[in-house]
């Protein structure tokens, strides 16, 4: 989403989220960052509209949230549910973990992730892996592209 649909309230809010993560966001922050998951580039505490996201890979329209206990309330569910219905009408998907589950099975939710990442169709993602292959700029045969 274009920064100037961000405002500049909202992006300090997201910096401020970015500097004082959970543990549990740190744990799977670890895993996703620096293309180091399966080569998907996510970003942390994105802002999305009117939302910041925990997690998102703009690329898959994949996002993850984390929420710990507050998240279990009645007015925080309804929040929660009308996010994700506000995602889904922009073509994103929402997964949604417990801080439990990550910092206690964290292989079990990185398999989860990457169940969804492979399920993923073909996308801008896969595009660039294709580009990777391709030699730099001013390099290569041109006769062997053809």
């Amino acid at each position: 989403m274009p920064h100037s649909e961000v405002s500049s309230r909202q992006l300090g809010v997201a910096r401020n989220l970015r500097s004082s993560m959970s543990r549990a966001e740190w744990r799977l922050w670890y895993h996703l960052r620096a293309h180091r998951f399966r080569g998907a580039s996510f970003r942390r505490q994105a802002p999305i509209g009117r939302y910041i996201v925990d997690f998102v890979c703009h690329d898959l329209m994949l996002i993850i949230e984390l929420d710990g206990g507050q998240h279990g309330a009645a007015a925080a569910t309804r929040h929660d549910d009308k996010r994700t219905a506000w995602l889904a009408t922009r073509g994103y998907k929402v997964l949604l973990f417990w801080n439990n589950d990550v910092l206690q099975n964290t292989q079990g939710v990185l398999e989860l992730i990457a169940a969804e990442l492979e399920a993923a169709p073909p996308s801008l993602l896969a595009a660039k892996r294709r580009r990777a292959d391709l030699p730099r700029k001013g390099g290569g045969d041109r006769q062997a592209l053809s």
